[in-house]
């Protein structure tokens, strides 16, 4: 039997996100997970600075928006105010890996009950596509214009390896590459998402996500950069928690 992306009625308009962006199909996946469990009109995002920030204009739940990198922090308040609500935070790895990273490892450290979708496309996509705390050796960005060295960048983040060694509920990391790695991150996603509900603490879901405008690739070419290169860099699968 084949299986049908249908589109959630919580995406109630067409986004605005660049053609071939990522930022849109894991928004749809995130979409239909909350109204599959049946809490679409329970659930609370915190977004900061990056391109999440386009999300609430067609992402149709309540939102809450956060100075750059500070989401965990404003979803931690949110959630203990509000203990029956699902709340998220719904970043960018320039957002929660950079300035945010603070407010990460401590939301993690305290096995907040809240739930983290990290997009991880190796840019700060916004900004002008600089480098970023993901960004892949020989990588070129704005900041890097002749390929990013790793003797003088450093090795990418590696954010859901750091996050699992905490005692928190759930993390794992997923791509949207292809039909088969898409059905895969949606059910991370919701593996994610019943964590929070079930009362087992953090959760989080890392996504490998395409940047076709900073990358200068087209999207069909971006897609395929993932999986010959990234997810030979950033293992996929369940790091803690869950089934593997």
């Amino acid at each position: 039997m084949t299986k049908e992306l249908k589109t959630p009625t919580l995406i109630y308009t067409a986004n605005t996100f660049c053609p071939g962006c990522g930022h849109g199909i894991i928004s749809k996946l995130l979409a239909l997970v909350l109204e599959e469990l049946g809490i679409e009109n329970k659930s609370t995002g915190a977004v900061a600075v990056g391109c999440a920030c386009l999300l609430p204009e067609s992402f149709g739940c309540d939102w809450i928006q956060a100075q750059h990198g500070r989401a965990p922090a404003v979803a931690a308040g949110i959630k203990r105010v509000r203990p029956n609500n699902f709340v998220f935070t719904y970043q960018g790895d320039g957002d929660a890996g950079a300035i945010g990273i603070a407010e990460s490892i401590y939301a993690a450290k305290r096995n907040e009950g809240i739930t983290t979708i990290f997009v991880n496309n190796g840019v700060f996509g916004m900004t002008g596509g600089q480098c970023a705390p993901t960004t892949l050796e020989g990588q070129k960005t704005t900041t890097t214009q002749a390929g990013c060295d790793y003797r003088y960048n450093g090795k990418p983040l590696e954010l859901a390896e750091l996050l699992a060694s905490f005692d928190v509920g759930y993390v794992a990391r997923g791509s949207v590459c292809n039909f088969k790695e898409l059905w895969k991150t949606k059910e991370y996603i919701k593996e994610a998402v019943q964590c929070q509900l079930e009362g087992r603490g953090y959760s989080f879901v890392e996504v490998l996500a395409p940047c076709p405008t900073n990358w200068k690739m087209t999207p069909v070419e971006s897609m395929k950069r993932i999986e010959d290169i990234g997810m030979k860099y950033f293992r996929c699968g369940v790091l803690k928690g869950g089934a593997e």
